[in-house]
């Protein structure tokens, strides 16, 4: 047992320690082929066990925790990340090689080089656009490339798919073409486009950046003025001055090479439908989705920003769209899809696909709910083995989004609070970032709910029989 170490000039003092035993199970052991073959177990474990790389640009904590999921469902996890991520602070990953975002192409291809993966599984957009320039720069160099293009091709699906999960306007005409539903959507190049679409369609609206997420890249717009002023501002470049920021004080490269290239963003008008935000994640394999999860939102940590708290839903008609989109692009891997439950009618309408894992593909929720299970048989080629359902609450509170905005919330309490008990050092991780990060944004700040400021609130978030200091 280990207590936190936070710095006090950074951080609210904390006089409680975090005393946490690793009572849950440990994660499967995993065994490389290489490993069995030296060992002399090859008649003794005849199955192959699948590889998967994950590849990540920023430290987003979600990737850590489907790493812990894929190795429980019996995959060796290695890992393409920066130094200090907080894929290195679990026991699943067995090795990590270190992402650079200065050579990001270099980095992803040394990665599956030395890991030899059987799935490439990409922790956010940024690492997708790698993967499918990596996927474009291997094809041309014909085969002594071919190895790379069909790893790409069998994480991800279809090449053709991949410009289109991009191109927002794009991807929403190819659902309308399937039959889902969908707000309008129209591509807006410039003021004179803008001023057609709010004379058809009037206020408000919204606008979107593609290649953008977490709300970063949204605008609600209410009047022409702030219409204009949004428009400009999600066309241009990232500033290089925040961009090196990010990178020097985050530690976060993300925004460097859009930066010093200086592409505009393409941006796209939507009609708001006005209703409650849903969302689904799913593990789909050759356009056939094998397994699915479907949330409404509950809680926000900001208007634009991410969820914090989810009720799981059964939602014929987001199961329906998401099987339509799935098989049309010919999709495989893990995607996420954004939803919009109109609140006069129900009806979900599709606004946005995310090519990526989203912050909940790790649960485990039983049959038909379990995307690492669903995709270790795809890999292996065997039958679906879904691991225990982790609970029966339809109510899922993420760590730490939700007691960073509320540390008093009742979801707390009353949801199925998605703390990584197995995991300490990734806990005192996750704690470390969430209240660095608080601190470090006032404007955002603003606009949330009260975030925790003292030890007080620190025991909200630890098990009631483990919630004593060393002294006790």
């Amino acid at each position: 047992m280990s207590a936190v170490s936070v710095n006090k000039d950074r951080t609210p003092k904390l006089e409680n320690e975090l005393r946490i035993y690793s009572d849950a199970p440990h994660a499967v052991p995993c065994v490389s082929i290489r490993d069995r073959h030296s060992a002399g177990l090859e008649e003794v474990c005849p199955k192959v066990t699948p590889t998967v790389l994950i590849a990540a640009t920023s430290r987003w904590f979600p990737t850590a925790r489907l790493a812990m999921a894929l190795a429980n469902a019996g995959c060796v996890v290695e890992a393409v990340c920066p130094h200090g991520h907080p894929l290195s602070k679990v026991r699943a990953v067995r090795r990590i090689h270190i992402y650079s975002g200065l050579a990001p192409l270099f980095s992803l291809a040394n990665g599956i080089a030395n890991s030899s993966p059987d799935m490439v599984i990409p922790g956010d957009d940024l690492c997708t656009r790698h993967l499918h320039h990596l996927y474009r720069r291997e094809l041309k160099r014909g085969p002594k490339g071919a190895a790379i293009c069909n790893l790409i091709v069998r994480s991800f699906g279809s090449p053709e798919s991949f410009p289109i999960v991009y191109e927002r306007a794009t991807f929403m005409r190819l659902a309308k073409e399937e039959g889902v539903r969908t707000p309008k959507t129209a591509v807006i190049n410039s003021l004179d486009d803008l001023r057609r679409w709010i004379t058809e369609f009037g206020f408000p609206t919204v606008l979107k950046a593609d290649g953008t997420s977490g709300g970063d890249g949204v605008r609600m717009v209410r009047t022409f003025d702030e219409a204009t002023t949004a428009f400009h501002k999600l066309q241009a470049p990232p500033l290089f001055a925040r961009a090196a920021k990010r990178a020097l004080v985050d530690s976060d490269k993300t925004l460097l090479w859009p930066s010093l290239l200086r592409h505009q963003s393409q941006v796209s008008a939507q009609t708001l439908i006005t209703g409650h935000e849903a969302t689904s994640t799913v593990a789909c394999w050759q356009g056939t989705v094998l397994a699915g999860l479907h949330f409404e939102v509950v809680n926000k940590k900001y208007a634009a920003g991410p969820a914090t708290v989810m009720r799981l839903l059964d939602n014929v008609e987001m199961t329906s769209a998401v099987e339509k989109v799935v098989r049309r692009l010919n999709l495989s891997g893990t995607h996420g899809f954004d939803f919009m439950l109109e609140a006069s009618s129900g009806a979900a309408y599709l606004i946005e696909i995310n090519p990526r894992i989203t912050q909940v593909a790790h649960l485990t929720l039983g049959s038909g709910r379990d995307l690492p299970a669903a995709l270790t048989a795809a890999l292996l080629g065997s039958n679906l083995q879904p691991s225990p359902r982790v609970t029966e609450n339809d109510i899922i509170t993420l760590f730490p989004q939700e007691w960073m905005r509320d540390p008093q919330s009742l979801f707390i309490q009353s949801g199925y609070h998605d703390v990584p008990w197995g995991e300490p050092e990734l806990i005192r991780a996750c704690i470390r970032h969430a209240l660095n990060n608080n601190q470090s944004k006032p404007r955002k700040r603003r606009e949330q709910a009260a975030a925790p400021n003292s030890a007080d609130s620190f025991p909200a978030l630890i098990k009631p029989e483990l919630n004593k200091t060393h002294h006790e």
